[in-house]
């Protein structure tokens, strides 16, 4: 290899990275965005070339009742795991954060450690787990499987965010006369809204759109992916599906992006306390 040629080097690798990083974007992403192309196809096949365009799938999604129940499980279900996801895993990051103990380091790690495990692995587990204790199946049971799924993405934006003010002000306000529990409900919370909202709009998310535990764990009431997944097996359905993805799609990308904005906000603390 020449000296020309070794001077090159850094630019071709450039290059090649750069394609090697679009092509496997095009990879991930394409397929998903074709289905908002074929939910507008006049044809229950989503092949190409398109047939003609219709907006008749999505008026169908809002004539189903058995949809509308499914998505309103979802919401209910998404909604009380993240509540409960997004207030424990904001006490355990406080702890692990701001105690260091042995004890909070031990909660904190095993708090995360569902994020390590595969879906199915955590599924049975939690299957078998609600059997032995007696409820079975339900929703109250998928409530607490996506609690357990939903957790570490809670501890890791809360401990980001608990990290990012200094301790400085907590022990000010423990001067001052406040004790514990008022300085993490006056000083520690009010700073830590921004994750907060962002930890649970993330948990949100992060429920209502997981099937694989909601798959071990359903009973008579599905949620969306649930209703989803049985709606595959009829291809007539299928341009239904996709219009429904398309919409969820839209609402995930909506929420993720505010969900992570609202985290970028709160990076730091506020301009007065840093004086």
């Amino acid at each position: 290899m020449n000296r020309m040629t070794l001077k090159r080097w850094p630019a071709m690798q450039g290059r090649w990275l750069g394609l090697y990083v679009l092509l496997y974007l095009a990879f991930l992403y394409l397929p998903t965005l074709l289905i908002p192309v074929f939910s507008f196809n006049d044809s229950i096949a989503p092949v190409f070339p398109l047939k003609g365009f219709t907006v008749q799938w999505y008026a169908d999604l809002f004539n189903n009742p058995a949809l509308a129940h499914a998505a309103l499980n979802s919401l209910i279900v998404a909604g009380s795991a993240a509540a409960i996801a997004t207030v424990v895993g904001a006490l355990i990051a406080y702890a692990d954060v701001r105690r260091s103990s042995p004890l909070a380091n031990a909660v904190s790690l095993l708090a995360r450690l569902p994020i390590l495990l595969p879906g199915v692995v955590l599924g049975i587990a939690l299957l078998v787990g609600v059997n032995l204790i007696g409820p079975g199946p339900s929703l109250g049971a998928i409530v607490v499987g996506h609690v357990c799924f939903c957790l570490p993405t809670a501890v890791v934006v809360m401990r980001s965010r608990f990290a990012a003010f200094p301790r400085s002000l907590e022990e000010a306000a423990m001067d001052l006369g406040a004790d514990e529990w008022t300085t993490l409900r006056r000083i520690a919370l009010p700073l830590a809204l921004p994750g907060l909202v962002s930890s649970f709009m993330l948990a949100f998310i992060t429920s209502f759109d997981e099937f694989i535990v909601a798959f071990f764990l359903v009973g008579t009431e599905p949620t969306l992916p649930i209703y989803i997944w049985s709606q595959l097996r009829f291809p007539r359905q299928l341009p239904m599906v996709m219009a429904l993805g398309s919409l969820i799609l839209l609402v995930s990308v909506a929420i993720a992006a505010g969900a992570e904005a609202l985290r970028r906000r709160g990076i730091g603390p506020p301009a007065k306390l840093e004086q």
